[in-house]
């Protein structure tokens, strides 16, 4: 995907939409950063875009949740009678299983998938051909929504990768024991605060997205005006 260009412009977009007023913090704040919230989607076309596709996905979803008829997908049957296999489960079990089961699938870039720079791929998609980073979080976000987790409990974050120094992303998800996050770089499910090399640009779900900055970092409303326009 090609978000190793665009996540900062993106991050700057969300900052000057709303004026550089820091959003009331979910708690814990994701990775510890001052956060500005907006529930314009406007400048994440690709998500907004995303999200369409989910949308018109669904009946595709109850097929293949009840049963072999009416459903053409094997991936997206398995994938519905693991949803409903996890249904009484902890959060944290459920949380395990879902990241063990969308990280089965082989990474693949966009360019290999779809000839583009940066796609982002919808449930249905991601079991047809796989994806890259941002689409694991998707079908993640997708299968945890299912499951019964409320959309403020999710975001998909784009992040900084200090070590590899690269941008990625994943799903930050909020539970009652705090923020975890969900990766297919590994299937290990980490607390947040076990999280260190990844720096956040900005997270969204389907109600909002916020951008990031460093504690040390808040911006002036007066500032933002110039420095944190749209592009």
């Amino acid at each position: 995907m090609n978000i190793y260009t665009k996540a900062a412009v993106l991050a700057v977009a969300a900052i000057g939409s709303i004026l550089a007023v820091p959003a009331a913090a979910q708690s814990p704040a994701l990775f510890k950063t001052v956060e500005y919230r907006t529930s314009d989607l406007d400048a994440l076309p690709k998500w907004k875009a995303v999200m369409q596709k989910i949308a018109k996905e669904q009946k595709s979803y109850a097929d293949c949740a009840g049963g072999e008829r009416g459903c053409g997908s094997k991936a997206i049957r398995a994938w519905q009678a693991m949803i409903r296999d996890q249904q009484g489960n902890s959060q944290i079990d459920q949380l395990k299983t879902v990241t063990r089961f969308v990280n089965q699938w082989r990474y693949r870039t966009d360019q290999y998938n779809y000839d583009q720079s940066d796609y982002w791929a919808s449930p249905a998609e991601f079991f047809s051909r796989s994806g890259d980073c941002e689409d694991y979080a998707i079908t993640k976000y997708v299968t945890l929504r299912q499951m019964g987790f409320a959309a403020d409990q999710l975001r998909i974050a784009v992040v900084k990768d200090v070590i590899r120094d690269l941008a990625h992303a994943v799903l930050a998800v909020y539970t009652d024991d705090g923020v975890f996050i969900l990766d297919n770089v590994n299937s290990e499910v980490r607390p947040q605060a076990q999280v260190t090399e990844y720096a956040p640009y900005y997270s969204v779900n389907e109600q909002a997205r916020w951008a990031h900055a460093a504690t040390s970092a808040r911006i002036a409303p007066a500032a933002a005006a110039s420095l944190f326009s749209k592009r």
